[in-house]
């Protein structure tokens, strides 16, 4: 059974980019959702504590706050958001967005592979 579709400028559906190193999620969300809320989803994707989690909103690299909603926070539709894990040390990582191989250019795939 599936859920109704949200109406309304505010509640129009929308996604965003979550990526880490070499891995992009793509979440379909509502303007109006918390970034907890965004967190929750990922919770059960990636099986990493929301706590544990922070959120980035790229290219400008703002630390998002849970409680407040993606719009309020001017995340829109296919925004990138960087995900950062938080490490042993109680800090979290660095962002690490990395481009997969098969998006560099003929040339630089050439040096990767070459055996020389």
């Amino acid at each position: 059974m599936s859920q109704p579709r949200p109406r309304g400028d505010d509640q129009s559906l929308m996604h965003i980019r979550v990526k880490r190193n070499k891995t992009t999620i793509f979440l379909q969300c509502v303007p109006s959702e918390t970034i907890l809320q965004i967190k929750e989803k990922l919770e059960e994707l990636i099986d990493q504590p929301v706590n544990d989690q922070r959120l980035i909103l790229m290219p400008n690299y703002q630390i998002l706050d849970d409680h407040k909603s993606l719009a309020g926070q001017k995340v829109e539709n296919d925004a990138v958001v960087a995900l950062t894990l938080r490490k042993d040390d109680d800090e979290f990582e660095e962002v690490n967005i990395e481009r997969p191989s098969d998006s560099l250019p003929p040339s630089e795939i050439a040096m990767t592979t070459s055996s020389t």
